[in-house]
């Protein structure tokens, strides 16, 4: 089991939602804790909450969407506190849509935040971690990466690279010796932090409750466990997929399932 207490962790996203419960983890665990976020209210505020809790929290004011952020950043960080010994990659947004009534600008925003700035945000850390030979790498990935779903088709293009580029990352570390650098991959799917608001859960997958999903995927991340996926319905959709005809999937999980009418209400925050 890995031990947290004394290690630097860095939370995008770690002002609220999932984010914040990962920092709670690593507080409570004795990690030296970095967010980044672009809401200074709320990153003050959680960081004092944080504070009074025990932790030692530095925040940044970062915008992942944009990759010389991303850069200058990390060489911020990396100066300022060394090797970051635990990345979780979580900042994420959605945008429910048809693909045709997307802007430009809003495909370039969600790909670059929620698939390539976990892509940079890593590459910036790796290095140190591979010195050290040891690491955790947490990506948050999607159900959504695994199976297609209107109105979401620019939001899963944005998580199925997630899904690839991590697990493959994870193999890439393996083939090289770095056996202590775990990457752990999560694939949720709807989880109850606002994101989501009007999202309608699909026959037998509950919408997911942040504590004791962020409490999974902690103790995962710590076993250096490849994949979490949540609830137990991901694993048999995404198994699905890959047997049955397309035809008959579309039936199943769109029309029976109601997968393909989960966004029809959805709002968001």
């Amino acid at each position: 089991m890995y031990s947290i207490t004394g290690k630097t962790m860095l939370v995008t996203g770690g002002n609220r939602g999932m984010g914040k419960l990962f920092c709670e983890h690593g507080v409570a665990e004795g990690a030296k804790i970095i967010i980044w976020a672009t809401n200074e209210q709320t990153m003050k505020e959680t960081a004092e909450e944080l504070t009074r809790r025990g932790g030692e929290v530095y925040t940044y004011n970062v915008d992942v969407s944009d990759r010389r952020a991303i850069e200058k950043a990390a060489e911020n960080v990396l100066k300022e506190h060394g090797t970051v010994d635990i990345l979780i990659n979580n900042a994420g947004i959605v945008a429910s849509a048809y693909f045709w009534e997307h802007t430009n600008d809003q495909i370039e925003k969600t790909m670059h935040i929620n698939s390539g700035a976990q892509m940079y945000i890593c590459r910036a850390f790796l290095p140190g971690m591979m010195e050290k030979r040891e690491g955790r790498i947490v990506n948050m990935a999607s159900a959504a990466g695994l199976i297609s779903s209107p109105k979401m088709s620019v939001y899963c293009a944005s998580k199925w690279a997630v899904n690839g580029w991590s697990d493959s990352l994870r193999l890439e570390l393996e083939q090289e010796g770095y056996s202590n650098i775990c990457v752990t991959t999560v694939t949720p799917g709807y989880v109850n932090t606002g994101m989501f608001e009007g999202a309608k859960a699909p026959l037998m997958t509950p919408i997911l409750e942040p504590e004791p999903f962020v409490q999974k995927v902690w103790e995962s991340m710590k076993k250096g466990k490849m994949v979490v996926r949540s609830p137990w319905t991901i694993y048999l959709v995404a198994s699905m997929k890959g047997i049955l005809p397309i035809r008959l999937f579309d039936f199943i999980f769109g029309r029976i399932f109601g997968v393909y009418k989960s966004m029809d209400e959805f709002k968001g925050h």
